[in-house]
C-alpha cells in the first residue's frame, strides 16, 4: 500500500492544507483516511484535504511526502485523477 501526501501549501478557510492519494484505488485510499481519521466529508473526488497540523499524523502512518507535481502526475498515471467538471 502506498498512499501519498503533498505538503501543507494550499491556503483555504484561514488554514493551510496537504492533499492525501493513492496511485493503486479509491479503496486504499478510503482504507488509509479512515486510519489516520480522516473524515469522509474530507474527500473531494481523487484526494483528501489534510489540515497541515495532520500532516506528520499522515507521514507518522505511512503517508510518502511528495511534491505536489508530482502528486498530481502519480494520480493521472494511475487514472485515478478526477479533475473540477469531469464526472467521477
Amino acid at each position: 500500500m502506498t498512499v501519498y501526501i503533498d505538503p501543507p501549501t494550499w491556503p483555504g478557510h484561514g488554514r493551510m492544507w496537504s492533499h492525501l492519494v493513492s496511485d493503486v484505488s479509491f479503496e486504499e485510499l478510503h482504507a488509509f483516511a479512515a486510519g489516520v481519521v480522516c473524515p469522509p466529508r474530507a474527500f473531494e473526488r481523487d484526494h483528501y484535504d489534510v489540515p497541515a497540523e495532520r500532516y506528520a499524523d499522515a507521514v507518522r502512518a505511512g503517508a510518502v511526502e511528495i511534491g505536489s507535481k508530482e502528486l498530481v502526475r502519480r494520480l493521472t498515471g494511475a487514472g485515478l485523477r478526477r479533475p473540477k467538471g469531469r464526472p467521477a
